[in-house]
């Protein structure tokens, strides 16, 4: 096949492909230099860890003689960047209606002066994340290594940013900043849930925290747990309806475990044990575990050579 004919041929499908853009398709945006920029969410995220985190994470670009100065300077363009990517989200807030460009100005800065004005505010519950992970993990050796090291603290941290957001009804952009957070530390919280203080992640790969999720206070969870939706086979329908469960203060979930449904509350002073199915309400200062688990091992000919029972924490051989 000559050059000139596999050109022609590129060039058909190049113009086939275009004109498919203009189909009218839910996934077709061609004004794209009016929609969030993802890569520039995700490094408002990074700036706003040095505004939470002073001192621990810096921007190699700056050169910082006085530290103060430099600060000022990160908060300022951490504002900048914000309301340029809230201006753009608005476009998509139906709850707003149709909006002026004028309007849409007034209501990103309106909304950026807010979120700023709660910057103590998600310090302060950050603060008491972080104290949280120290006492609530023996392997911890100091504040400093959970804040550069934990996935917890990263995930938490992103969901209190993103969830100021949420409030004010900012389109997009929340998800978009907890999303980022799911992509680095498998631990997925939906910027709508309401988190109380002295909340600790530990490991936390493969948590999930549904949109309407309430958890209270000292409440502590491990690897793999799922506060999710009993069903969303409503769909849309389902939309503003709480469907995932309320965690009352001072409750353990360990490992694996599910708990599911909008009417579904886990009472204080409760443990959850590993792997537990829940979708009913459990009463305060309950222990909740599966049942006692059997192994069992077979030689090549498939003959039982031994059996192991789980009574509590502990394994025994049945011979």
């Amino acid at each position: 096949m000559s050059d000139l004919v596999k050109e022609t041929e590129i060039d058909r499908l190049v113009r086939d492909i275009l004109a498919d853009f203009e189909g009218g398709k839910n996934i077709d945006a061609l004004n794209i230099f009016n929609n969030p920029d993802r890569l520039e969410v995700r490094q408002l995220v990074d700036n706003m860890f040095r505004i939470i985190f002073p001192g621990y994470f810096r921007d190699k670009s700056y050169k910082i003689y006085n530290p103060q100065n430099s600060f000022a300077l990160n908060i300022e363009d951490a504002f900048y960047h914000l309301n340029k990517q809230v201006t753009l989200a608005l476009d998509f807030c139906k709850k707003r209606g149709t909006m002026t460009d004028e309007e849409r100005k007034n209501e990103s800065y309106r909304i950026c002066k807010a979120f700023f004005s709660k910057v103590p505010k998600i310090r302060e519950y950050i603060e008491t994340d972080l104290i949280a992970a120290l006492d609530g993990d023996p392997a911890a050796a100091c504040y400093e290594e959970i804040i550069l090291a934990y996935p917890g603290i990263i995930a938490i941290t992103v969901y209190r940013i993103a969830h100021e957001l949420y409030l004010e009804n900012v389109p997009v952009l929340p998800r978009l900043m907890t999303e980022y957070a799911h992509s680095q530390t498998g631990i997925d919280i939906h910027p709508g849930a309401t988190i109380g203080k002295y909340f600790f992640i530990d490991h936390g790969t493969g948590i999930v925290v549904g949109e309407t999720s309430v958890i209270g206070e000292n409440v502590k969870i491990y690897q793999g747990v799922t506060i999710g939706a009993l069903s969303t086979r409503g769909g849309q329908r389902l939309s503003g309806k709480k469907r995932h469960p309320t965690i009352c203060d001072n409750v353990t979930i360990y490992a694996g475990a599910s708990i599911l449904g909008g009417d579904t509350v886990i009472g204080e002073n409760t443990v959850i044990g590993g792997n537990a199915f829940i979708t009913n309400s459990i009463e305060p200062n309950t222990k909740v575990s599966m049942k006692n688990l059997e192994m069992e091992y077979r030689t090549s000919d498939n003959k039982i050579k031994s059996k192991e029972i789980q009574q509590g924490d502990e394994w025994y051989y049945i011979i």
